[in-house]
């Protein structure tokens, strides 16, 4: 190491902070989770009370955007640079990510990354790492190295392609010792590095690079590298479109998880719409992505549909199945071609990507947030597609070294370090009467065990502020949706299946009660309860049916029923008719859609009243009556006429679909169970 000085300062921490998450918060400066920044310090030793050298680093994993201290790694500098004299050379040199754990100074923080000897072996007070796409434009250039001289001068250096890791970092450090006029260096087929001494110099060193290529593509590049527009290839107009991508996306999906479940992402921004309608998008696809962050999240590379937009859905259909069966032949190949003894195995031959010209892209990944960001990911390699053919060929880095990544060891130690999937994990729920009550607790559960949920509810608000306690639209999403109209079915459906690429566990929970006695009970009141409860219940089932069947991945359908559907009470008749109804579509829905994979259930609540919607809206008071007991005493005395004596709660609703979905009853078809504490008259028999 060179003679550099570093501050003594207790805010170096919090200042390298800061300058990630303003990089980060922008995305023409690095992906999500992308890069890494680090700051060199000095503090005071614990134990010997004498100064220390420290350097801090983004650890491996998080995200510069979001980072926290916590994010960090913190490593003694002398003993990183002691590593130097140990290094068994390039061949064995991932036996030197295990090394940084013996230089890390102190308890907590993050496990350091395979990039840390690029920051620590620097001989500079601050460096920034990032993949911005106007780099990687260069990086990835079948000339880049003359390229980047013509960008930047010597202010700049070329680094040739190697792998991440510890030499890739003495190669950086020798590069910045040999040119001490330099910035920071463009990385072959990867990204950019930048330093400065101070945090500001860094970050403005870091914007200068980025913001400098984006100028030389732009000044220097031709039009339209990606060639012309084919005739008919056009994007759809924007409502065609997604009617297009929702009758598309579970069919999609459905071949995305032949190997692993998936959850989807769509995206049909401009940039996507741009690329799926020119002459090189079939050449330009199956070049692949080239930085790793990549294609470790997109593949290798995208399926990429072959038919315009006026294409039928029947036709697009049965050419998509032939595309995947040839994708996941390619992809076989591909891992035959490069894997040897000691490779992990092959994870799966499906695409993480699919192109359809005129709709858009779908990503995929196991869960949302991962689907989302591989689609986000594909878009930086589309930029990097057009910016490096805008001024040269587009040349990412060889098969091969994409290989060597993908199923490096490394790559596949972070996998098995990732905590177990949660038992609905890869699951889309939606959930009808969603907004409160039962539904409510329904989709808190069903959230809380792994699965992403649409929160269906009449109350559109309602619904958005039971999404919002889930967490992000990651997790959960709010649809409006009037159960008894057919056309607001569908749309509700439609937006599902926008928002996570298919439907998979579907709860029929959307109901009222109206208690009258016979003679009182109007036409109204009877169509009103079957409209809702009976006829809504069909028409879910009949919209998530045709998604579950497009899929071809089998799927549950959970009716919330009730202890009345096989109880004769008084004054009751609309009500109890309706979730008999209810009760009888479940044995004839399980009979049909069997042979689909397809498993419809049952359960049959009776008193739940705290936190109950229908209880709130008047069915309290009315059954209070019947009974002649005060409203506030009802649920005491629903549980005191059971034979457990215990009251039922929204909660132990939930927790019976989610006993009916989990797996564990993965053999079980056309039952009900009723959540009632026990009711002798309405066991079934």
């Amino acid at each position: 190491m060179g003679s550099m000085t570093v501050p003594d300062s207790p805010d170096v921490a919090a200042e390298l902070v800061a300058r990630s998450n303003r990089l980060g918060s922008d995305p023409r400066n690095t992906n999500y989770a992308g890069g890494n920044t680090s700051a060199k310090g000095t503090a005071t030793d614990p134990v010997t009370q004498q100064p220390i050298d420290l350097v801090w680093v983004k650890g491996s994993g998080g995200d510069l955007g979001t980072l926290t201290a916590t994010g960090l790694a913190v490593l003694r500098q002398d003993r990183l640079n002691a590593l130097i004299e140990v290094y068994p050379g390039v061949d064995r040199e991932d036996e030197m990510v295990g090394a940084f754990d013996y230089c890390l100074h102190g308890k907590g923080g993050a496990a350091p990354s395979i990039d840390t000897a690029m920051h620590g072996l620097v001989d500079a007070p601050h460096v920034d790492h990032l993949h911005p796409d106007s780099g990687i434009a260069l990086a990835t250039a079948a000339d880049g190295e003359k390229l980047t001289a013509e960008c930047f001068g010597d202010r700049v250096v070329w680094v040739p392609w190697r792998r991440p890791g510890f030499q890739l970092g003495l190669d950086i450090a020798q590069v910045k010792k040999d040119n001490p006029q330099a910035i920071g260096v463009i990385l072959g087929g990867h990204g950019i590095t930048a330093w400065g001494d101070t945090s500001a110099e860094c970050e403005a060193n870091s914007i200068d690079i980025i913001r400098t290529a984006e100028r030389f593509l732009t000044e220097q590049g031709k039009a339209e590298p990606f060639g012309a527009v084919v005739p008919g290839y056009e994007a759809l107009p924007e409502a065609e479109r997604r009617q297009r991508a929702a009758a598309l996306a579970p069919v999609i999906r459905g071949l995305a998880s032949t190997d692993n479940p998936q959850v989807g992402h769509y995206n049909d921004s401009d940039v996507v719409l741009e690329f799926t309608a020119r002459e090189r998008l079939a050449e330009l696809a199956a070049l692949g992505t080239s930085c790793p962050d990549h294609f470790l999240r997109t593949k290798v590379r995208p399926l990429v549909l072959d038919l315009p937009p006026a294409a039928s859905v029947e036709e697009v259909t049965l050419r998509l199945r032939e595309l995947h069966l040839q994708y996941r032949e390619d992809y076989a190949a591909y891992y035959d071609r490069h894997a040897t003894p000691d490779s992990p195995p092959m994870r799966g031959a499906d695409p993480a990507i699919v192109l359809v010209p005129g709709v858009g892209m779908f990503s995929f990944g196991k869960d949302k947030q991962t689907a989302r960001v591989a689609g986000e990911f594909y878009l930086n390699a589309i930029n990097v597609m057009h910016g490096a053919e805008a001024v040269s060929t587009y040349s990412p880095i060889d098969e091969s070294e994409k290989f060597r990544i993908e199923y490096w060891a490394l790559e596949e130690a972070k996998l098995q370090r990732m905590p177990k999937p949660k038992p609905l994990a890869t699951r889309v729920a939606f959930v009808t009467g969603g907004g409160s009550g039962i539904g409510k607790a329904i989709a808190q559960r069903l959230a809380a065990e792994g699965a992403c949920v649409v929160v269906a509810d009449l109350d559109l608000a309602a619904a958005e502020a039971v999404a919002k306690e889930i967490g992000t639209s990651d997790q959960a999403v709010a649809v409006g949706a009037d159960v008894s109209d057919g056309a607001a079915v569908d749309q509700a459906m439609q937006e599902a299946v926008l928002a996570f690429g298919g439907v998979d566990l579907i709860v029929n929970n959307a109901g009222l009660s109206i208690s009258k006695p016979l003679l009182e009970t109007t036409e109204k009141d009877w169509d009103l309860q079957h409209d809702v409860m009976a006829k809504g219940s069909f028409l879910v089932s009949r919209a998530a049916a045709k998604v579950l069947i497009d899929q071809a991945i089998g799927g549950d359908i959970v009716y919330i029923s009730s202890k009345n559907a096989v109880f004769a009470g008084p004054n009751n008749v609309a009500y109890g008719a309706a979730k008999a109804d209810q009760a009888h579509q479940v044995r004839l829905l399980a009979a049909e859609l069997g042979q689909y994979g397809i498993r419809v259930n049952g359960v049959n609540p009776d008193g739940v009243v705290r936190g109950s919607g229908i209880f709130a809206k008047g069915w309290g008071a009315q059954r209070a009556a019947v009974y002649g007991v005060p409203e506030s005493e009802l649920g005491a005395f629903y549980a005191q006429r059971t034979l457990l004596k215990r009251e039922v709660l929204p909660e132990h609703v939930a927790a019976a679909v989610f006993a009916l979905a989990a797996g564990d009853l993965s053999q079980t078809t056309g039952l009900h169970i009723p959540v009632d504490a026990g009711v002798a008259a309405a066991f079934l028999r």
